[in-house]
């Protein structure tokens, strides 16, 4: 199975490739997968959360923290975008 994860302002530890194809059943297994082809992507703290500064959406739709254990399908695009504040 095949998913595209989007990570366009991480592209600098990702080989310059905005877009990864990355294995895995669940939102989790994809980025834990994505992490192991780039090592040097931080994206989880000490305490092996993802950072809170990061937000996740599958298909255009949010994924909320707890929806790490969400199933994916062959297709899916998972973004991963950091958040903005303003005002």
């Amino acid at each position: 199975m095949s998913v595209k994860v989007c990570i366009p302002f991480l592209s600098t530890w990702t080989d310059n490739q905005s877009v990864v194809e990355v294995d895995g059943e669940t939102i989790g297994e994809c980025i834990e997968h994505l992490v192991k082809q780039f090592p040097n992507l931080k994206l989880y703290d000490e305490h092996g959360e993802l950072f809170p500064y990061l937000v996740v959406s599958v298909n255009g739709e949010l994924a909320h923290r707890e929806a790490l254990a969400k199933r994916v399908k062959d297709g899916d695009e998972i973004h991963i975008l950091p958040m903005i504040a303003g005002g």
